[in-house]
């Protein structure tokens, strides 16, 4: 399971709603190959399920994950943060082993 802040979720439906979204549209988050610790986070908005998609549902967000995104981020829990050490979200995931230093990539 994927969970997210209070400060995730409200960032999470300020973009749906300023990009005119319905609420027939989802969080997708998965892993994609790259960056320079191997693994980088994506996130993106999306209203179609695929064959083998694994959903969630936290604060009344729906989040969904492709098979192979849900065994690198089982647990992982989505952040929001604003403040002057860095703008944008995080990933607090207790699989990485490693983790670049801008926190967008990792490693198992």
């Amino acid at each position: 399971m994927v969970t997210i802040t209070d400060k995730a979720k409200y960032k999470i439906e300020e973009l749906m709603k300023d990009a005119g979204l319905d609420a027939s549209y989802f969080l997708r988050v998965s892993v994609k190959g790259g960056g320079c610790s191997g693994l980088s986070y994506n996130m993106d908005f999306d209203n179609e399920t695929q064959k083998g998609d694994q959903d969630f549902e936290d604060k009344g967000l729906k989040i969904v994950l492709d098979m192979k995104s849900f065994l690198y981020l089982a647990g992982t829990e989505l952040d929001f943060s604003d403040g002057l050490n860095g703008k944008g979200f995080n990933f607090v995931n207790p699989n990485a082993s490693r983790t670049c230093g801008c926190g967008e990539s990792f490693s198992v």
